[in-house]
C-alpha cells in the first residue's frame, strides 16, 4: 500500500489537519466526478452488459458522496519510517496514515485517508503502551458536525506516559443523540474490533450487557465483511434481522455512513410472511408452537399422506408392456421416504426412479434406451398417475391448517412428541372453513415456513446479523437458520434482556437450534453508552433474571445523572412531565418509557400539556426530541436522557415476574446521559 510522506510541520498542527481534511474533501469530489464522467457507451458487448456496468457505475456515484455533517476522517497513525519502510532506523521522517470511512486517493493514486477496514487501519483500534504494533503516536480527532475541531495525541511509544481513558472517545460517546443510531467507528474498542474483524466462515454470538456496543459491532461487522469479501457477498447476500420495524428504522442509517448502501434489513415475521396474520396467540400457545419439537411434528405431518402403492405399474410404449412390480415400487419409495431430502424433491426423483425401473426391463429385453427414451417414460400418464397417488403435492399452509384444526391428524402426527393437553392449547378454537378465511398467528407464519423448507429447500445467504436475539423461540431460530445454512451468521443478544415466554435461556440452545453448534460466545462486559450509576442500580435486578451473567461495567468516568422520585399516585402523571421538562433543558434526545398500559394516559397528558412528542420509530429532531416509547418496544433503542413511569407497572404488564422485571431492566438502561425514575407504588424488591 502507498503511504504519504509527513507534511512540512507548521505552527499549529490543528490547521495543519484542517487543511488535511479541506484536501482530502476535494479529492474526494475529484473521485466522484471522474466516476460520473465516465464514458461506457463502447465498452460493453450487448446492452445487457451495458446496464449491468452503468449501475456498477451508479452505486459507485451513491458511495462516493461527501457526507459534510460526517467527519471523513477520525484518526491518524503516525509509524517510524524504518518501521514502515525497512531503512535506517536513524531517519526520523515519519510515514502517516489517515484512518476514516472510506478510502481517498489524490490524483496520483497516493491514500490521503485509508478505509477503516483496511489491514494497516487495525492498530488503530488495538494497539496500547503494552503492544504499540510499531505506531509512535496514535491521534483522535474532535469534530462538531463536519468540522474539525479539535485533537487529543497518544505517545504509544513513550513509556512514562500513563495510559487513560480518552477525553474524546468519552464526549463522542456521550454526545446528544438525536435521529437514527450512528455509527461507533471513532470509538470501536479492542474487544469489539477482534469480533469486527472475524473470518467469514465463522459464526460468532456476542452476550453483550446493556450499551456495550453489540448492536453496532454486528453492523460493523457486516460492513467489514462486505469490504473484505465483496464478491463473493454480492453473490450470496447479506441480511440484518431485527425484533421490530421501529428498531430497524434506528439503526438503517449506520450503514450507508460505513459506505455500505445495498444491505438488506428484516424482521422475523417479514421472512416468514408466506400469509397474512390476523390473530394473537396467548402465552401458552404461542410457546408450545414455537416450540422445536413442531419441527418433527410437521415433518411427520409432511410426509402423512405418501401411501405405500398396492398396484403394479404397467407403461405402453408402442406395441410393448412393460410392468413394474408392487414390490419393486414399494423399495423405491421407503428408500426415498429413509433419505433426508426435500418432499418435493423426492417426489420429483419417484418418477424418474420408475422409469430406470423400466428402462432396466428395456435392456434385459436387448432395446437400447436413452435419457430421452427415460424422461418420456416418466412423462406416461401411468406413471404420472401412479406417482399422483403414492406422493401427492403438499400446500404448507394448507397443511399447517389441518394440523391445527384437525384433532385426530394432530395427534397421530404428535404421538409421543406433544402431551394430549399441549394438542388441545394449540388447536384452533374453531376450524376456519377455508386457508384463505383461517386467521393466522404470527407462530402459526413461522410453521408454515418450516413446512415450506420442508418441502422445498429455502435460499441461503452469505451472512446474516441477528439481533435481539434472546428473543427469538426455537423454530424462529430454524427459520433464521435456514437463511443462512451454508453461510454465516452474527448472532447477537443479552440473555438478561429476554422478555418473552420462550426467550433463550443458554446460547448453546440456540445455536443449536441456528443450526450452528459450533459456533462461539463472545461476552461483552465493558458498557460505553450507559452512565455508571445508572448501570450499577440496573444491575441489581441481574441476580433475580440472570444470575449467570456477568455484571456490566462502565468506562465512562462520569457517573450520569441519576434520580428516583416518589410522589403521591395523585401526582405521577404531573410528576412525570416534570421531569420530562427538566429533561428536555438539556441537549439531545429524551425518552419516556412507562409501561404498554400507561401510555395512553401519558399521551392524553401530553397533548393537555402542549408538549409535542413522537412514537419509537419516528426520527427526533431539534424541534421535537421527546419520544414516548412503550416498555415493549423500548428494546435496542437509546436516548440521552430517560424517564422512566412507574417501574411496578412495567413489572406487573408482563405474565410473569421474572419476565416484568426483564422488560425492566430493559427500560433503565437505554439512557446514555441520565435516568430520572418517577414512582408511586414502591419499587420492586429487587431494586431496594
Amino acid at each position: 500500500m502507498s503511504t504519504r510522506p509527513s507534511p512540512t510541520p507548521v505552527q499549529d498542527p490543528l490547521e495543519t489537519e484542517r487543511a488535511h481534511l479541506a484536501d482530502s474533501r476535494a479529492a474526494l469530489r475529484a473521485m466522484r466526478e471522474h466516476t460520473e464522467s465516465l464514458d461506457i457507451r463502447d465498452v460493453t458487448a450487448n446492452w445487457v452488459n451495458a446496464e449491468v456496468l452503468a449501475s456498477e457505475i451508479e452505486q459507485r456515484i451513491k458511495a462516493l458522496a461527501d457526507l459534510a455533517d460526517t467527519p471523513l476522517f477520525f484518526g491518524r497513525l503516525d509509524y517510524h519510517r524504518a518501521v514502515a519502510t525497512g531503512q535506517d532506523a536513524e531517519d526520523e521522517h515519519g510515514f502517516r496514515f489517515y484512518i476514516g470511512r472510506r478510502h481517498v486517493h489524490d490524483a496520483q493514486g497516493d491514500p490521503m485517508v485509508i478505509d477503516w477496514r483496511a489491514p494497516v487501519s487495525q492498530p488503530f483500534y488495538q494497539a496500547s503502551r503494552k503492544d504499540p504494533k510499531n505506531v509512535e503516536l496514535r491521534r483522535r480527532f474532535g469534530y462538531d458536525g463536519g468540522a474539525l475541531t479539535a485533537y487529543e495525541d497518544e505517545h504509544l511509544s513513550d513509556p512514562d506516559e500513563e495510559e487513560t481513558v480518552s477525553a474524546l472517545l468519552q464526549r463522542e460517546i456521550e454526545k446528544p443523540r438525536v435521529g437514527p443510531m450512528r455509527d461507533i467507528v471513532a470509538t470501536i474498542q479492542p474487544e469489539q474490533d477482534e469480533i469486527v474483524r472475524g473470518a467469514l466462515s465463522e459464526t460468532v454470538c456476542v452476550q453483550g450487557g446493556p450499551g456495550t456496543g453489540k448492536t453496532a459491532v454486528g453492523l460493523h461487522r457486516v460492513a467489514y465483511l462486505l469490504y473484505a469479501h465483496r464478491e463473493r457477498l454480492a453473490r450470496s447476500g447479506t441480511l440484518v434481522i431485527g425484533p421490530n420495524r421501529s428498531f430497524l428504522r434506528y439503526i438503517e442509517q449506520v450503514l450507508p455512513t460505513l459506505g455500505e448502501l445495498e444491505v438488506k434489513q428484516a424482521t422475523v415475521d417479514e421472512l416468514v410472511a408466506h400469509v397474512e396474520v390476523s390473530a394473537e396467540d396467548g402465552a401458552t400457545a404461542a410457546a408450545l408452537k414455537g416450540d422445536a419439537r413442531m419441527a418433527e411434528v410437521l415433518r411427520r405431518a409432511v410426509r402423512a399422506g405418501v401411501t405405500l402403492p398396492t398396484e403394479p405399474v404397467v407403461v405402453v410404449r408402442g406395441s410393448r408392456r412393460w410392468r413394474v412390480p408392487v414390490h419393486e415400487l414399494v423399495e423405491i419409495v421407503e428408500e426415498l421416504l429413509s433419505r433426508d431430502i426435500r418432499y418435493a424433491a423426492a417426489g420429483e426423483a419417484l418418477p424418474q426412479r420408475v422409469a430406470h425401473a423400466v428402462l432396466v426391463r428395456m435392456e434385459q429385453a436387448g432395446e437400447a434406451p436413452d435419457d430421452r427414451v427415460q424422461n418420456a417414460v416418466a412423462r406416461n400418464p401411468a406413471v404420472k398417475a401412479a406417482v399422483k397417488a403414492i406422493w401427492p403435492p403438499v400446500n404448507p399452509a394448507k397443511l399447517v391448517a389441518r394440523l391445527l384444526s384437525d384433532p385426530a391428524f394432530l395427534a397421530e402426527q404428535a404421538e409421543g412428541v406433544l402431551t394430549a393437553e399441549e394438542q388441545a392449547e394449540i388447536l384452533w378454537a374453531k376450524p376456519p372453513r377455508s386457508v384463505r378465511s383461517a386467521r393466522w398467528s404470527r407462530a402459526d407464519a413461522v410453521l408454515i415456513d418450516e413446512a415450506h423448507d420442508l418441502v422445498s429447500r429455502t435460499g441461503s445467504l452469505g451472512h446474516v446479523v441477528l439481533d435481539e436475539a434472546q428473543d427469538l423461540s426455537p423454530m424462529q431460530y430454524r427459520a433464521v437458520g435456514r437463511r443462512c445454512s451454508t453461510g454465516s451468521a452474527t448472532v447477537l443478544g443479552d440473555i438478561a434482556q429476554g422478555t418473552t415466554p420462550w426467550a433463550t435461556g443458554s446460547w448453546a440452545e440456540a445455536l443449536g437450534h441456528l443450526g450452528k453448534p459450533g459456533a462461539h460466545v463472545e461476552e461483552l462486559t465493558q458498557g460505553f453508552r450507559v452512565p455508571r450509576e445508572v448501570i450499577a442500580y440496573a444491575s441489581r435486578l441481574l441476580p433475580a433474571i440472570a444470575p449467570q451473567l456477568s455484571e456490566a461495567t462502565s468506562i465512562r468516568e462520569a457517573p450520569g445523572a441519576f434520580a428516583v422520585q416518589p410522589v403521591d399516585a395523585e401526582r405521577l402523571d404531573a410528576a412525570t412531565l416534570d421531569a420530562c421538562r427538566a429533561a428536555l433543558t438539556h441537549e439531545g434526545s429524551t425518552g419516556l418509557i412507562a409501561a404498554d398500559a400507561r401510555v395512553p394516559a401519558l399521551r392524553e397528558a401530553l397533548a393537555a400539556a402542549g408538549m409535542t412528542h413522537v412514537e419509537p420509530g419516528q426520527e427526533t429532531d431539534a424541534a421535537t426530541r421527546l419520544t414516548l416509547v412503550p416498555a415493549s418496544l423500548a428494546k435496542g433503542l437509546e436516548y440521552d436522557y430517560v424517564v422512566l413511569d412507574e417501574p411496578a407497572a412495567v413489572v406487573d404488564g408482563e405474565p410473569d415476574p421474572r419476565t416484568g422485571l426483564r422488560r425492566l431492566y430493559v427500560a433503565l438502561t437505554r439512557a446514555v446521559s441520565g435516568l430520572t425514575v418517577v414512582h408511586a407504588t414502591p419499587l420492586p424488591a429487587e431494586l431496594a
